[in-house]
């Protein structure tokens, strides 16, 4: 363990100071007791410089402690290991630099997870509806299935799952490259969410559910700087999802706030607390609170990536029963 004295000290430059405020104490106090004790003149500032750099060496090896650290660590991130932390107490220049790459760290674990999840996710999206096709041909090639409607159909369907998943991939990775570009204008949220409900409500009356929609807001319009069409987009999501996991018999409720506050709960099974805020990464299902059915789990990372290009905030609200979407939108251009 370095000996760290100066890691209080908030300054670089104030410690740089101090070491040679230091040397230069040492060196003076050695030369006063060699001319005390007689020591030839040659002899006085050699010993005065080989003690001060000694001083000057144990100070100096806490001081740049963390960045020997660092260099470590980013040796061992070259290999994919990011669990090394860089320790320290410095609250210098120093200090932050160690706490900018711990941080760093942190985001680039995470980042790899998310890369690992997406290839073999997207190779397990893909891959099952690829072997229900190949096996549906396989059969209608040795005569096995009659080649009719529904075995088209069925292909069909096939097809379109795999379509959707590749157009969602393609659609996230655009909104997180920046290549997606925003259009910039007013937006009326309430006019959106009836235009969705009045698009869903033959789906939701097909699965036997309630659908509603409330304007809570004065003058019944509520208007909020934005992309139409993306924001259409998160809504659709939102209230899809909602209509998905909720039970014949069942309640989706869509609410619109004049400050830019759109809410979908519905009566499913809900999501855990544990899985409030991981729903939002991509392919991450939680299918275990929200029942068997579902899509590829890209649809709210998508809508919180839309959300956050509008400077604006989309969570889960655990403490409500069933599920609760809250998406905030700023009413001011962000």
């Amino acid at each position: 363990m370095a000996l760290r004295p100066l890691d209080r000290i908030p300054s670089i430059k104030l410690k740089l100071g101090i070491l040679i405020v230091v040397a230069v104490v040492v060196s003076a106090t050695v030369s006063t007791f060699g001319f005390r004790l007689g020591w030839p003149v040659w002899v006085r500032p050699v010993i005065s410089v080989a003690i001060a750099l000694l001083f000057v060496q144990v100070l100096a090896r806490g001081m740049t402690r963390p960045l020997r650290d660092m260099a470590h660590a980013a040796t061992r991130m070259r290999r994919g290991e990011y669990d090394h932390v860089v320790a320290t107490d410095a609250t210098d220049e120093v200090g932050q630099l160690a706490d900018a790459f711990n941080a760093m760290a942190q985001e680039l674990a995470t980042t790899d997870r998310l890369r690992r999840d997406l290839v073999a996710n997207a190779s397990h999206e893909l891959r099952t509806p690829l072997a229900g096709m190949r096996a549906t041909l396989e059969n209608l090639v040795d005569g096995v299935t009659p080649t009719d409607e529904v075995a088209v159909e069925g292909l069909l369907d096939q097809v379109n799952r795999m379509s959707a998943l590749v157009e969602q991939l393609l659609d996230l990775s655009r909104l997180e490259s920046g290549a997606a570009g925003l259009a910039s204008g007013p937006v009326d949220l309430s006019a959106v969410a009836r235009s969705v409900v009045g698009d869903l409500t033959a789906l939701a009356e097909h699965q036997q559910v309630t659908l509603t929609v409330e304007v809570t807001a004065a003058a019944n319009a509520v208007v909020v700087p934005g992309d139409p069409v993306r924001l259409r987009q998160v809504v659709a999501n939102l209230i899809s999802n909602a209509l998905r996991h909720t039970p014949a018999g069942g309640v989706v409720r869509v609410v619109v706030a004049d400050s830019g506050q759109v809410v979908v709960h519905d009566d499913g099974p809900g999501i855990s607390s544990e899985d409030s805020e991981r729903v939002f990464e991509r392919f991450y299902r939680a299918d275990r609170a929200r029942g068997s059915s579902g899509g590829a789990g890209l649809g709210l990372a998508i809508c919180r990536w839309i959300v956050d290009l509008h400077g604006g905030r989309i969570a889960h609200d655990p403490t409500a029963p069933g599920c609760r979407m809250v998406m905030d939108l700023p009413t001011a251009p962000p």
